[in-house]
């Protein structure tokens, strides 16, 4: 699957887990409707028996009513149509509204799981993950389960049934409708082979097009700042025109194919009237079977020509159905919840030859990380850019699985915990602060639905951001932005620092906690430190700012992805810190 690269979906322990066709996701959400579809399928055979009227109507029209001139014969005949008729619709209308229905409920089953994976495929795919968009093929699947597109493929079945009362009527019409239908038939293989790829491309294409946009969208104050607008829109421009050309290529066969069929089925149904004209004249049937075989011959080839219409989005739900089957069942690991509840941890943590990388990348880029822990204990993880200091960072909250080695909290691995279970004792402040939309509380009590109002305040104040709240004209109900548009850099800051903060956590580690804070925010970061591991927990901070590590006690220095140094704060500085030579005269 294109887009697919690096993605193993590895437990944290490197054991690939991928669900069984039984129990991946997609079937289970197919598995309670498939009696619905059982239900699709009579009321099918009851509607096309019913479209038996119309060449029925004719037949006794032209057969009877016509050679006998009898008005209350075609009075009766008439009326017991309009009834028929009526039912036909009254199916109809309740298979359409089954099969919409049919779409939603697997939306509903499958919407909460591609969501949830939608947000957490970046940090199993880092930057491959742009390729993948789970909540468009969701809605492609829905799109089609709801459209007309599965009511053709109901009827399809029923082209023998037409195909052989034009056979009762006579064989020659029979074959003449039988080698139309083939000639259609072969062409709909025809088009599934030559479209499957240009089809599929530029649903790629449409995927990386939207990623294009939401990324303008994210850095639109630096596309303006810096006045990037026209080059990206020339880039723009050009992967538009690329996206265009595949949708016309692709459109281009797929019309090819549909205007084809349909000029075949036109020139069939004429054909149908002629031999048939022919065999009246020769008293071989008569003029009423004439007009039923034309009528039964286009009601047979009818599904096909609409199912050739439908063809794009049944092969778009098809391979999206795939994409989803293949990520659902591979990131089984991420939905389970099997896994044992373990206590809280609050004594140590330890990791134990780690060896991490980017997130989506196999090659280590930081490797064989030895270090313990305490409760109370402050760690500082320095180095240079690019020595891996946020990769560690991930690597100890859980976001990212190791490569090599372990981490573990007071001994077990942290694979054994789920990432709600983490959520309860890990603290986590990025260096790309992301706000959401909703209030202030909400977003320091990270959407918990049994938050506490003490506990919000408590982690505010810890931030030294309360008073800037409560000044707010709607204090913490001030709702925000997904960016936080109304505050600034460092308030936005000390908000994700709160959210950090908040319940407590065991485990806090914050890279590059003072990047967006003045003089007065990294006193606060400093207070909120201390007053954190005089509380038990464990702080890791990522730093370049000396101010940020004042209140740790260890050091950890990283130097192209290696252990450089770690220990005691003095000491393990002295290890990396080079000494000044003095100059001439004892002058430093």
């Amino acid at each position: 699957m294109d887009g697919m690269v690096g993605m193993t979906a590895k437990t944290h322990t490197g054991h690939k887990t991928e669900a069984s066709g039984k129990d991946n996701p997609v079937s289970e959400a197919f598995r309670p409707i498939r009696s619905t579809f059982w239900a699709v399928g009579v009321f099918s055979f009851l509607i096309n028996i019913l479209m038996l009227t119309g060449p029925i109507f004719m037949l006794q029209v032209y057969d009877r009513v016509l050679a006998s001139g009898s008005v209350p014969t075609l009075v009766v005949i008439g009326g017991l149509a309009i009834v028929l008729y009526a039912f036909y619709g009254l199916l109809e209308g309740l298979r359409g509204r089954i099969l919409s229905r049919i779409g939603q409920r697997v939306d509903a089953r499958l919407s909460p799981l591609v969501y949830r994976l939608s947000m957490l495929l970046p940090t199993r795919l880092g930057r491959h993950a742009a390729k993948i968009r789970p909540v468009q093929d969701l809605d492609a699947v829905r799109q089609f389960l709801s459209g007309p597109g599965p009511a053709a493929i109901f009827d399809l079945p029923w082209l023998p049934l037409y195909l052989g009362i034009v056979f009762l009527f006579h064989p020659i019409l029979g074959f003449v409708g039988l080698g139309g239908a083939v000639i259609i038939c072969i062409l709909i293989a025809l088009n599934e082979v030559m479209s499957r790829a240009p089809v599929q491309k530029a649903n790629q294409q449409a995927g990386r097009r939207m990623g294009y946009v939401e990324t303008g969208q994210r850095n639109s104050e630096v596309i303006s700042a810096m006045g990037m607008d026209v080059a990206l829109t020339e880039k723009w421009d050009n992967q538009n025109t690329d996206y265009l050309d595949t949708q016309r290529h692709a459109a281009d066969r797929s019309g090819f194919f549909g205007t084809t069929i349909k000029t075949i089925r036109f020139v069939l149904q004429s054909a149908i009237l002629g031999v048939g004209a022919w065999l009246a004249i020769l008293g071989e049937i008569t003029p009423g079977v004439m007009i039923a075989s034309s009528i039964m011959t286009s009601r047979a080839l009818a599904p096909i020509e609409q199912a050739v219409a439908q063809w794009r989005g049944f092969v778009a739900c098809r391979q999206a159905l795939a994409r989803l089957r293949q990520l659902l069942g591979q990131a089984g690991d991420i939905f389970s919840s099997d896994t044992f509840e373990l206590p809280l941890p609050s004594k140590e943590i330890s990791v134990e030859q780690l060896s991490c990388g980017p997130l989506g990348e196999h090659a280590p880029f930081v490797n064989n990380i030895n270090f313990k822990l305490e409760a109370g204990d402050g760690l500082g993880v320095i180095g240079p850019s690019g020595s891996g200091k946020s990769t560690l960072a991930r690597a100890l909250v859980g976001i990212s699985p190791s490569l090599r080695g372990a981490v573990r909290y007071d001994g077990a691995e942290i694979s054994q915990y789920t990432s709600q279970r983490r959520g309860q004792f890990v603290g986590y402040l990025p260096q790309d602060l992301q706000l959401f939309d909703g209030t202030i509380a909400d977003n320091i009590a990270r959407f918990r639905e049994d938050k506490s109002t003490e506990a919000i305040i408590e982690a505010a104040e810890l931030a030294d951001v309360h008073k800037l709240i409560v000044t707010l004209p709607e204090g913490y109900n001030t709702v925000i932005g997904s960016a936080g548009r109304s505050l600034s850099a460092g308030q936005r800051q000390r908000i994700a620092l709160a959210r950090a903060l908040y319940g407590d956590p065991f485990l806090i580690v914050l890279d590059e906690p003072n990047s967006n804070l003045d003089a007065e925010g990294e006193a606060s970061l400093t207070a909120a430190i201390k007053e954190m591991r005089d509380k038990g927990a464990i702080v890791v901070v990522i730093a370049h700012r000396p101010s940020a590590i004042a209140t740790v006690d260890k050091i950890l220095c990283l130097s192209e992805g290696n252990m450089a140094a770690f220990g005691p704060k003095d000491e393990a500085l002295k290890q990396v810190v080079k000494p000044v030579p003095r100059k001439m005269g004892g002058i430093v």
